[in-house]
């Protein structure tokens, strides 16, 4: 039963002490700490607290983890600007005949048709040029040569010049050492901005271990953009708008859920990206779940119905973001928010390298 504070964006608000962001992951990652949401009682915890290694005995055979095979791209480019000066693009998404929206630093000083360079090598800089202003971001539309005009290409370029994009909140002081500490062991398809971070948990020692104890993994793809992580700004949620993210969700991947669900097992999630991903291709499937490739912009919030999901392993999130409105409409956002004081209390750490939280079926209300 939805009441009117579940439309207000002030009431998935939390306090959080700094010292329970976590910096780096754990090590090996398998052993960050995971809370187990059971039962559906919005006025009951009744949680679990264990380990992510402890997933290969709490999920069963039959059981199938959807997780997201996106790369984050080293998206964060140094530019000389035309007037003289640095800045920095934030690659977020192509567009035609070689665009890409970016988000520029300082915006103010990338006006219509001004010059940007890339430099390359000493002597050497690729010229970019900016188009225009991109109403809806605030961002730049930037014409790079046209030999960069899809994420692969892209992606060649950035890896030799770009820096991954941190989130503010990690200490960027040696960010090179995040390179692959930021990707996920399914990370194949370049084009994310941020990583689909619920999945950094998954070692490849835990990986094998549950497909030898008959627990299946498919791979959809979502390239997480401004849709996921950009900050809740107006305080009425009920005409809330996202950003489109690039998804693709494939036969392959529909079958492994048509098989899981027919032998009796449960659809779990690994991550917000593969919920929204997989819930979209539904809708867009009119009641079907089908195949899909597209740009989605599903907000999913409380009094949301979900028709393919059972459950959802995800990492502990922002206050006032667009993630703690769909783990809200799983579990409820009274019990939400009491789970998270829960967290907070027995020292769990939050945000993208964090801790972990298991949203059984049996909880979801």
């Amino acid at each position: 039963m939805l009441d009117q504070q579940d439309n207000l964006l002030s009431s998935y608000n939390y306090d959080l002490p700094n010292d329970l962001i976590a910096q780096s992951p754990t090590d090996p990652r398998h052993d960050a700490k995971l809370m187990i949401v059971n039962d559906g009682k919005e006025d009951s915890l009744s949680l679990t607290h264990a380990k992510i290694w402890d997933l290969k005995d709490i999920l069963k055979t039959g059981d199938l983890l959807v997780v997201n095979n996106t790369r984050v791209l080293k998206a964060r480019l140094k530019i000389r600007l035309s007037g003289g000066g640095l800045g920095e693009l934030l690659l977020m998404e192509p567009r035609e005949d070689g665009q890409w929206l970016c988000l520029g630093r300082p915006a103010r000083r990338m006006r219509i048709g001004d010059q940007l360079w890339m430099d390359t090598s000493p002597g050497n800089s690729l010229c970019l040029m900016v188009i225009e202003k991109d109403e809806s971001t605030g961002g730049r539309i930037i014409k790079f040569p046209d030999e960069f005009t899809s994420r692969t290409e892209m992606a060649n370029l950035l890896d030799l010049y770009g820096e991954v994009p941190l989130p503010p909140y990690i200490d960027k002081e040696n960010s090179s050492e995040h390179d692959e500490k930021y990707q996920t062991r399914f990370a194949s398809k370049p084009g994310a901005i941020a990583a689909p971070t619920a999945g950094l948990h998954l070692s490849d020692e835990l990986i094998e271990i549950l497909k030898i104890r008959g627990i299946k993994i498919a791979q959809i793809t979502l390239h997480v953009g401004l849709g996921t992580f950009r900050p809740l700004e107006k305080e009425d949620l009920s005409q809330l708008d996202l950003h489109s993210e690039w998804v693709q969700v494939t036969e392959e991947a529909i079958r492994a859920i048509k098989n899981c669900k027919e032998e009796g097992g449960k659809v779990f999630a690994v991550g917000t990206t593969s919920v929204r991903a997989l819930e979209a291709a539904f809708l867009s499937g009119r009641g079907t779940l089908k195949s899909f490739e597209g740009k989605v912009n599903l907000v999913i919030k409380p009094g949301f119905k979900f028709c393919v999901i059972d459950g959802l392993l995800t990492n502990f999130h922002l206050p006032k973001s667009s993630l703690l409105l769909l783990v809200s409409s799983l579990i409820g956002r009274k019990r939400m928010l009491k789970v998270y004081q829960n967290a907070i209390a027995n020292k769990y750490r939050f945000f993208s390298y964090g801790d972990a939280m298991l949203i059984t079926p049996d909880s979801v209300i």
